[in-house]
């Protein structure tokens, strides 16, 4: 017991110093709050490509016959990173096509992480990853656990990218399992969301897949060959890739979080599954609510991790007591990790707005600054906050103590959650 008693120590130690020395952009009256990010960006040296098309891709029924397709089409390479590749049905599939395109010559990559596969209940084993291999498909185990295993709690790939010939990219929160279309047995639909890019913005999530590959597997893959030339005809939306690597930039997607929160003039909104934010990110939203922002939050009223609806729920009561409108979803669980700001600009990617996501693991965000982007976000927002109720004083006093207890319990182990 001394061991996990002194490791949740240290944990709270480093969460609470990391969170004392930040201090967010003020909102500036005479900046557009996408100007000021973008102004926060480009001090951190963040790079906002200019070419580039993007496509929301609006849970599992619209990304995997979107990325079965792109795989067909493939020329020279395939690149794979998720937290799991869940061995089921659509995994097998997938399997199936990336075999066929290694046959013809292309060179596919797959990574996952070793945590993220041992958590779900339909992991990839030995025997699995050997037929695949045989396949032609090299894949490997981000981080592997070995004795004593607890070493391995942190710092994990939770990222889920894939990046088609330096041409195509994918991002966001859907991994690759089958209840991203069927839903889950005990919780129902699985909301989630995803991005494909086309421009720019492919080079970064390249250098990202690269970057991890060549750690894990002590390989040098790299070259022009995986950075093709953009082509002329891709679009005109602005994107920055915000990469979180926990032993380079552990603290950069929490303070860009909060300066986005921070450089909010009019509105907010805000889906997130796991939402129990750092203090930083506390204090940014409740700085936005003082300040005349209207801040719009949707929660999953069910969850597939014990204790973190009532965590999330409140988190989301004591923000709706100073003013936000918080929402719970009811219509399965939502999955999404989403913001959107003035109507400006918005943000997917892998990110949860917890510990895990902002102080342990490898994560990867698209911060888009267009208005017809943000609007399509927006739209889905309003969809989903179709399927919910409010988190009101009345629904909150109408749960029992024992859900009330758990929510301020599990607030404790915020450093962990």
């Amino acid at each position: 017991m001394s061991i996990f008693r002194n490791i949740f120590f240290v944990g709270a130690l480093l969460f609470l110093v990391g969170c004392s020395s930040f201090k967010p952009l003020e909102r500036a009256d005479f900046l557009r709050s996408d100007t000021a990010l973008v102004s926060y960006l480009r001090s951190e040296n963040i790079e906002v490509t200019k070419q580039n098309d993007i496509e929301f891709l609006n849970g599992g029924v619209e990304k995997f016959p979107r990325l079965f397709e792109d795989v067909r089409n493939a020329q020279k390479h395939i690149h794979l990173e998720y937290f799991n590749f869940r061995n089921d049905s659509l995994n097998s599939i997938l399997i199936s096509l990336l075999a066929e395109k290694a046959q013809q010559g292309v060179k596919v990559r797959a990574m996952f992480d070793s945590f993220g596969n041992k958590s779900n209940n339909r992991p990839l084993k030995k025997r699995h990853l050997e037929d695949i291999r045989a396949r032609g498909i090299e894949i490997v185990e981000f981080d592997p656990f070995t004795f004593p295993w607890i070493d391995y709690a942190f710092a994990r790939d939770h990222r889920k990218i894939v990046v088609i010939d330096g041409k195509i990219g994918y991002t966001g929160g859907i991994n690759v399992a089958d209840y991203y279309v069927d839903g889950l047995e005990g919780i129902g639909k699985w909301r989630d969301m995803h991005s494909r890019v086309q421009g720019e913005s492919v080079a970064e999530l390249q250098k990202i897949f690269l970057a991890m590959w060549n750690k894990e597997t002590g390989q040098n893959v790299g070259g022009d060959i995986y950075f093709p030339a953009v082509a002329n005809e891709v679009g005109n939306v602005d994107i920055a890739v915000v990469d979180r690597w926990p032993g380079k930039n552990p603290k950069q997607m929490r303070r860009i979080y909060a300066n986005a929160i921070n450089a909010a003039k009019d509105s907010i909104q805000i889906i997130n599954p796991y939402f129990v934010p750092t203090p930083i990110i506390r204090k940014a939203l409740k700085k936005a609510v003082k300040d005349g922002v209207k801040v719009d939050i949707l929660l999953s009223d069910k969850s597939d991790i014990p204790f973190t609806p009532e965590a999330s729920h409140y988190v989301g009561y004591k923000l709706a007591k100073l003013g936000a409108n918080v929402h719970l979803y009811y219509g399965g669980f939502n999955h999404s990790k989403v913001m959107s700001v003035d109507g400006k600009f918005c943000t997917v990617g892998s990110t949860n707005l917890n510990s895990r996501s902002l102080f342990y693991d490898y994560e990867d965000n698209l911060f888009i600054f267009d208005k017809d982007a943000t609007s399509k976000l927006y739209s889905y927002y309003s969809a989903d906050k179709s399927e919910s109720y409010q988190l009101t004083r009345e629904v909150w006093k109408k749960r029992s103590w024992w859900k009330r207890f758990t929510g301020w319990f599990a607030n404790i182990l915020t450093p962990f959650l």
